[in-house]
């Protein structure tokens, strides 16, 4: 039962803070929302700020899934696998629930506590990602495989933010096709 009630607590918490930023949320309202008093929350997070870190440790290995799901199910090589990510990231930003990534959006409210533990969730995350991509193109026989996962890394999030500020998804259809081209130029390189 208490796996149960904290579970219940941390997606109440994770679906207002994705709708309305971290700050805007009080402990009331996820309390509300989880349909516990304020003291059983208290009782299973000692601070907002473990929450709020609890919300992005139960997104991260979900999302790192996601990415790799798209992936794999990409038609064609490498490159148009890796296009798949952002054409799928585009589909997504079209729901009108979409908000960006949860992981930026945290950091960006955290911005002057960079030794927050959500913030260190949030770059650790950010780190399995490039690592996984590092490996996929390790594989591949990439030519400069850690500086392309970095790229494509850039790329990634610099559509969540461009994206999230015109509302336009298309940012990241271009992206993908960035990606595309210097995932095509590192497996040239390598005689791929």
């Amino acid at each position: 039962m208490e796996i149960a009630t904290r579970e219940r607590i941390v997606n109440a918490a994770g679906k207002l803070f994705y709708a309305e930023g971290i700050r805007a949320v009080s402990m009331d309202a996820v309390a509300e929302k989880a349909g516990v008093t304020k003291r059983t929350v208290y009782y299973h997070f000692a601070s907002k700020d473990d929450l709020v870190a609890a919300y992005l440790n139960g997104r991260d290995q979900p999302s790192l899934a996601l990415f790799q799901q798209w992936f794999n199910h990409g038609d064609g090589g490498v490159a148009d696998k890796t296009r798949a990510i952002f054409t799928h990231l585009a589909e997504t930003a079209r729901h009108p629930k979409w908000k960006g990534c949860g992981f930026l959006r945290t950091t960006a409210e955290l911005a002057n506590m960079p030794g927050h533990p959500a913030v260190k969730t949030g770059a650790a995350h950010k780190k399995k990602i490039e690592a996984w991509l590092q490996g996929v193109f390790e594989a591949e026989g990439a030519d400069g495989a850690k500086r392309l996962a970095r790229q494509i890394l850039l790329l990634i999030d610099g559509s969540f933010a461009v994206t999230l500020l015109h509302r336009d998804p298309s940012y990241m259809e271009t992206a993908g096709e960035a990606a595309h081209a210097l995932v095509s130029a590192a497996l040239d390189g390598a005689g791929v």
